[in-house]
């Protein structure tokens, strides 16, 4: 069983590399480029929907909302384009620095802090 384990993490990673290879393919449909774009930014974000803090509960966004991110985008994406992305991804040990990406993530992440506080503010100063 745990090399069944390891065997799906492996493949978890080649398809998260594969989904940031898809996302800056031009043959990639949009809606599978959207979906990619949020699973490997939730992926890679340091924050997460549930903090992991909480036991049990926190590691489930993790177990959940990420592979299933990744099958729906990988099925949205044409078999043949899926498996050159693949192929392509295990030529890479790790994802490329992305500064844009990074920018992106926390730029987001920032903003939604700042309307969550601001409706704090006003829920409750008010």
């Amino acid at each position: 069983m745990l090399e069944r384990l390891k065997a799906w993490a492996r493949t978890i990673k080649t398809d998260v590399i594969a989904l940031y290879i898809a996302v800056k393919d031009t043959r990639t449909p949009l809606l599978a480029k959207l979906i990619a774009v949020s699973v490997v930014g939730y992926a890679l974000s340091p924050i997460d929907l549930i903090p992991d803090f909480i036991p049990v509960v926190g590691y489930l966004d993790d177990l959940l909302i990420v592979p299933l991110g990744i099958v729906l985008a990988v099925r949205l994406i044409p078999p043949e384009l899926m498996s050159e992305f693949r192929t392509l991804a295990k030529q890479h040990e790790q994802l490329p620095a992305s500064r844009t990406g990074a920018i992106v993530v926390i730029g987001i992440w920032v903003v939604g802090a700042t309307v969550f506080g601001w409706w704090l503010f006003n829920r409750f100063a008010g």
